[in-house]
């Protein structure tokens, strides 16, 4: 991040995000096919929360794409099983429906590979269903696979900084799916950022700014399973799917990238056989996003079990534990994450002052690096801001504070510290 891009959002307390109304009558999004620097992408995409396309060259020199495929563009199935075999997978029935998601199963990678390619002698059908290996930790499983590169746009990634700390987990994912898989109406994690890379294949998207997915709720409040089925017409079941403004069509070629910002509900397709390569990822530009989300998510929990709230005790602990099981997160892991990206930033600014660099990993101070001190100073703030926001939320409030690993107040002053002794060192404001 330069100090133009810097000094246009530091002060800002609320991310202000520009009409979605463009898109509306638009129905294209940017093609990237130039240099682009990072700051340009930071105002013009990230701030706005606006979704673009980046070409084939961004990918280009990846490894997948010149290992994984083979020379007329499609699956290299040879070289899949050579470095996958018996590696157990996560493979979705796209024919079935359970809970708006398809069933999962897991299974060799060898057999998904069999299943495939009798897939495609068949004509791309089988008794079997269409059958959809999706959600694959490959980087975790196989950290010594260097086979892409993630783009500089997409490393500003509080998500899997923080998955990658505790060494648990992690929201780098590999698709690989015959013509005919799709994945049904959604958005994405946290209301993440996602961005997602066509290693082979065609893919179709079907987007929808934030918000209008109120409109496609049927009348029990739920979303719909498939956008595009006819139910939507019958005013009965969804009397407010005409108002929604129509998806954004978008068609994804092989070795293209997409960008889909927060809260961009989608339903996505496969025109081809087709490999992905999917990144959820998250930073100082939504994390205000990701607060509402989980503000909204306590408040379900609470309005499902608020006829226990005054016989059970410890309900607000309750409501926290059932958060927790349903959305993957409640307000005291999240505290927990915004304490270990402060200190990171922290550690980085300070390392810029004295050289040390000891306390936080390589591969993280590569990345701190190359966005600079200007980035990291604002994710502090937007830190310290969402901070400021617990501080004054009732739910946070009843949390049993000694138990968290973030003390509040204490981290509001260091990271104040930080910034203000980092400015005195002329790291921010230098020319």
């Amino acid at each position: 991040m330069d100090r133009e891009a810097y000094r246009n959002c530091s002060s800002l307390v609320k991310i202000p995000r520009q009409s979605y109304e463009q898109f509306w009558s638009s129905h294209f999004v940017d093609y990237i096919d130039k240099e682009l620097s990072y700051s340009k992408f930071f105002k013009k995409y990230l701030l706005p929360n606006h979704p673009c396309m980046f070409s084939r060259r961004f990918t280009e020199e990846w490894k997948c794409r010149k290992q994984w495929v083979t020379e007329d563009g499609k699956p290299n199935f040879q070289k899949l099983l050579q470095e996958f075999d018996e590696s157990p997978v996560p493979v979705a029935n796209c024919n079935a429906k359970e809970y708006n998601a398809n069933p999962k199963q897991v299974m060799p990678f060898k057999e998904f590979i069999h299943y495939w390619r009798e897939y495609i002698l068949n004509g791309h059908s089988s008794p079997k269903g269409c059958l959809y290996l999706k959600d694959w930790h490959m980087s975790r499983d196989f950290p010594e696979h260097n086979v892409y590169t993630t783009p500089v746009f997409f490393t500003s990634d509080w998500l899997n900084e923080y998955w990658d700390t505790l060494e648990v987990d992690d929201y780098r994912f590999v698709y690989m799916g015959p013509k005919g898989s799709w994945t049904p109406f959604h958005s994405d994690v946290f209301r993440s950022y996602s961005w997602s890379a066509n290693i082979c294949g065609r893919k179709k998207w079907l987007l929808y700014p934030p918000g209008q997915e109120e409109f496609l709720r049927d009348t029990h409040g739920n979303l719909p399973y498939d956008v595009t089925s006819a139910e939507l017409r019958d005013r009965s079941l969804f009397p407010h799917a005409e108002e929604a403004c129509q998806p954004l069509e978008i068609i994804q070629e092989a070795g293209e990238i997409i960008f889909v910002p927060s809260g961009w509900h989608h339903q996505v397709y496969n025109l081809e056989d087709t490999i992905s390569i999917n990144h959820n990822w998250l930073n100082g530009c939504n994390i205000d996003i990701m607060w509402q989300f989980l503000q909204t998510e306590l408040s379900s929990v609470q309005k499902e079990i608020n006829e226990w709230r005054n016989t059970m005790d410890s309900w607000h602990q309750h409501c926290q534990v059932i958060m927790k099981a349903c959305s993957g997160i409640n307000y005291g892991e999240f505290a927990s994450f915004l304490k270990i990206i402060a200190n990171n930033r922290m550690a980085f600014l300070n390392a810029c002052s004295s050289g040390d660099s000891s306390d936080y990993s390589r591969h993280l101070s590569e990345i701190l690096t190359t966005l600079g001190p200007y980035h990291a100073a604002f994710d502090l703030q937007r830190v310290a801001h969402i901070i400021e926001c617990l501080l004054c939320n009732e739910d946070f409030k009843r949390l049993d504070h000694s138990t968290l690993t973030l003390q509040p107040e204490t981290m509001l002053q260091q990271i104040r510290d930080t910034i203000q002794s980092t400015r005195g060192q002329h790291l921010l404001y230098q020319e």
